[in-house]
């Protein structure tokens, strides 16, 4: 199990070929209350960099981008029902979707949790 972090403020929380996708605490916090998801389609195949989704607040409206290429196996309907969590638990129950991933290698362009802490630190 590895967690990955992008630019774009996703997590991956990564197990075997397949990761669980959701929004980091750096995200949820800029959006501030988070009142819907768009989760993408279960068995669509996105590229990485690729719009997956959109989760909107009271704030703004951001796309959520697909850190790496593969196909959805799972969104979290929880989310879709009660899009808090993305605030109240964003690694945790907050969790997106669930991709299989295509190519393993992309991992190696993602930060880890120390590179993404500065990373974040200056966003």
């Amino acid at each position: 199990m590895a967690i990955k972090y992008t630019p774009d403020h996703e997590w991956l929380n990564v197990e075997g070929d397949t990761a669980t996708v959701g929004i980091t605490h750096h995200a949820q916090d800029a959006l501030g209350d988070v009142v819907f998801v768009d989760l993408p389609e279960v068995g669509k195949t996105y590229a990485a960099k690729d719009v997956a989704g959109v989760v909107e607040s009271v704030k703004a409206a951001a796309d959520v981008y697909m850190p790496v290429t593969g196909e959805i196996t799972e969104v979290n309907e929880a989310l879709r029902a009660d899009p808090a969590l993305a605030n109240t638990d964003p690694l945790g129950a907050g969790w997106f979707f669930k991709v299989k991933l295509s190519n393993t290698a992309e991992l190696d362009a993602l930060m880890d949790e120390t590179s993404y802490s500065a990373f974040s630190a200056n966003a």
